[in-house]
């Protein structure tokens, strides 16, 4: 298809020169080629490059190579007036200057939207001051087809008639930048959106927090009176409790489930604002500290635990030791009515670690409902808890970019998992 000029002012001193056209014409194979190459290599880096001073540094650099051009520059559109943005050589093309799009070429090719090229602009008044004493011969092209954002243009020292491949692949390349210049543009409005966003979050994460602390304070408060003057009842007026007594345990029982139900229901929302502590740690470390402070809370117990020698993990040593403690502390909890108990931690393929146990296991069909906050697969009678521990484990693995499942049978132990992203 043949290239359509556009129609310029008839008061214009200097022609436009037919371009050279694609059709009918020869191009150079080998040169074509080899430019198509570079394009490719040159659209990748425009691809991964986020600021558009960078950028349009690589477009202008990369009209001049691709052309075998003396200079190169790009102007940008801003309503009805352009800017030169950026230029390669900076002197003397220049860029920073504004002008009116009607006033000069590079505005004429942004309105038309279609490619011009000069076989001999010397003086032509359409050039930007700087460029008269400059420029000969010139390409110019719209830096996307429809309603153009900006032109680039390839300029030479002496006349010269643009061949078939310096026009398609500077055409190429206003295309690729357009692209690029599209992609920033909506690069940083997902940025924006994603900076309102965190700080949104903030705020709320900050509320919840301080919301979280006003709640426990004004639930502690009618504990500790509950549990003073029970203390009180049960240490002064015992024999006047009679068979009382069982009921005003049962009261303190309450009492102190509903303390541990606080202090989890803190930890749980503590896990989503902490900031994490990256690092490499010794996991099993942690394990055998966990299981001494199990043992020494029932020192009567006889329960076998296997912990690896080493376990490198990487992750916020204190986040995942509550992640470990909460699995360490339920297979403890529920192979607590085996004659033979054992628990053992490990790694398997694939980066993950598991604690496993010989315990009561669950029903693996309802293994979707152990990380959901306060609920619960056994009842209270046989196995306390308040239904929050593993709900916590699995934000903190979650904010850890990992995973956390069960695998289990009821009454043949359950088996935990974890990754750390």
């Amino acid at each position: 298809m043949a290239r359509r000029r556009p129609a310029l002012p008839a008061c214009a001193p200097t022609a436009v020169a037919a371009a050279a056209d694609p059709v009918g014409s020869v191009t150079d194979d080998a040169a074509y080629i080899q430019g198509l190459e570079r394009l490719v290599q040159i659209v990748q880096q425009l691809s991964a490059t986020h600021d558009l001073a960078t950028l349009l540094a690589t477009v202008v650099r990369a009209a001049r190579e691709l052309t075998s051009a003396d200079g190169a520059s790009i102007a940008m559109r801003d309503g009805e007036l352009g800017h030169h943005a950026e230029a390669d050589p900076s002197a003397p093309l220049g860029a920073g200057l504004r002008f009116a799009l009607d006033d000069e070429l590079a505005g004429q090719v942004i309105r038309r939207g279609e490619t011009v090229a000069l076989d001999d602009a010397g003086g032509d008044p359409r050039l930007p001051a700087a460029h008269r004493g400059f420029v000969r011969g010139a390409v110019i092209a719209p830096v996307r087809r429809g309603d153009p954002i900006g032109a680039l243009g390839a300029y030479w020292t002496t006349p010269h008639r643009a061949s078939a491949t310096e026009l398609r692949l500077l055409d190429a390349l206003a295309d690729a930048a357009a692209v690029a210049i599209g992609n920033l543009e909506q690069w940083a409005r997902l940025e924006s959106r994603a900076a309102e966003r965190a700080a949104q979050l903030e705020a709320t994460n900050q509320e919840l927090e301080a919301f979280s602390y006003a709640v426990s304070h004004d639930l502690r408060a009618p504990l500790r009176a509950i549990n003073g003057f029970s203390q009180i009842l049960v240490e002064d007026h015992a024999a006047a409790l009679g068979t009382g007594r069982q009921y005003l345990d049962r009261i303190r029982a309450q009492a102190r489930r509903m303390g541990g139900l606080i202090d989890d229901l803190l930890r749980f929302s503590q896990m989503a604002t902490r900031q994490l502590d990256r690092r490499r740690f010794d996991l099993a470390d942690q394990a055998r500290d966990i299981v001494d402070e199990l043992r020494a809370a029932e020192p009567d117990r006889r329960v076998d635990v296997a912990i690896p020698a080493s376990l490198p993990a990487h992750g916020d040593p204190r986040l995942v030791r509550v992640v470990l403690e909460n699995l360490l502390r339920n297979a403890w909890k529920f192979t607590s009515k085996r004659e033979t108990a054992r628990i053992e931690l490990g790694a398997s393929g694939g980066g993950a670690f598991f604690v496993r146990d010989n315990g009561a296991g669950f029903d693996a069909a309802r293994a979707d409902k152990l990380f959901t906050p306060f609920h619960r697969l056994h009842t209270a009678a046989d196995f306390e808890g308040t239904g929050v521990g593993l709900a916590t484990a699995q934000r903190i693995v979650h904010r850890h970019g990992g995973r956390i499942w069960a695998d289990s049978a009821p009454d043949r132990g359950a088996t935990f998992s974890f990754t750390l992203g």
